[in-house]
């Protein structure tokens, strides 16, 4: 299939991938050799998972893909260092709960909410991974961090499985959030499931592409002189913009654009000569 050299676009991971293999065979799949993706999910995880081909791969730290929304699946009374089904120990027989009980429970979460990270997570300590660490048997010490929470939902429950969304702010843990409501519920608990459904206004669309413009978090800002100064990287200065703010903006040329950064008076390309012109085409 013909795929532009600059691509942004959706797909869907499956269950039981990692993500960076999962990126492998999306790049054999289009025959592209650079490629990158946004949020990393877990093996066990599926769904949204933001991909770029190109230079576009320099993109993700300028997209809206907050807040997320995830649907998961609650096993009370099972206990699992992971907080998930890779490492479940000694599940126990529980009497069923009030759902109503259970409900308010997911409904108490909304709003800010304060946690330590699963130490089998991403985040570095001392430079090195955190379930790395936690899988050679090392010491985990991970600091507390605040997400908020939108929206939690209550979908279903079938003992003892508790099925429920929340849609959470960048970088929360699912996981952990699975571990606080069995928590409350004063009993274990480990995630069976987990799909993430969106991120920010990111979708799953059958891996089409997607204009970037429509995603990108800054607002834009105007040259006020010779387009051919930016797309030739000329050095810029700031009173050639309309907007001399100190910030990050979008430059949009007329078929190409540029991220700029206005800071201490001096103007700073953070990507420059990107095409965007006839890109919003469906694979096939």
């Amino acid at each position: 299939m013909q795929i532009q050299n600059n691509r942004l676009f959706v797909t869907y991971k499956p269950a039981g991938i990692g993500s960076n293999r999962y990126l492998g065979k999306i790049k054999r799949k289009y025959g592209v050799k650079k490629a990158g993706f946004s949020g990393t999910l877990d093996p066990f995880a599926k769904g949204v998972l933001i991909m770029a081909f190109g230079k576009y791969t320099k993109l993700f730290r300028f997209l809206k893909k907050a807040p997320k929304k995830y649907r998961a699946t609650l096993w009370l009374g099972a206990e699992s260092e992971t907080l998930d089904i890779e490492k479940i120990s000694n599940p126990d027989i529980l009497e069923p709960f009030d759902e109503n009980k259970i409900i308010k429970t997911i409904h108490s979460l909304e709003g800010d909410i304060t946690y330590l990270p699963p130490k089998y997570c991403a985040k570095k300590i001392d430079g090195k991974k955190a379930y790395d660490l936690a899988r050679s048997n090392q010491e985990v010490k991970l600091k507390e961090i605040t997400s908020f929470v939108y929206k939690s939902t209550f979908l279903h429950y079938r003992h003892p499985f508790v099925t429920f969304e929340i849609t959470i702010s960048e970088g929360g843990y699912i996981r952990s959030i699975g571990h606080i409501i069995s928590q409350k519920l004063g009993v274990d608990g480990a995630l069976t499931a987990l799909e993430r459904l969106e991120e920010g206004n990111f979708i799953y669309e059958d891996e089409k592409a997607l204009d970037p413009l429509l995603f990108l978090d800054m607002p834009e800002n105007f040259y006020l002189k010779d387009e051919e100064d930016i797309l030739l990287g000329r050095k810029l200065k700031i009173v050639d913009f309309q907007n001399q703010n100190e910030g990050i903006y979008l430059v949009k040329l007329d078929k190409m654009f540029a991220i700029i950064e206005i800071k201490d008076a001096l103007v700073k390309y953070l990507l420059n000569g990107v095409n965007y012109a006839n890109i919003i085409k469906k694979s096939g």
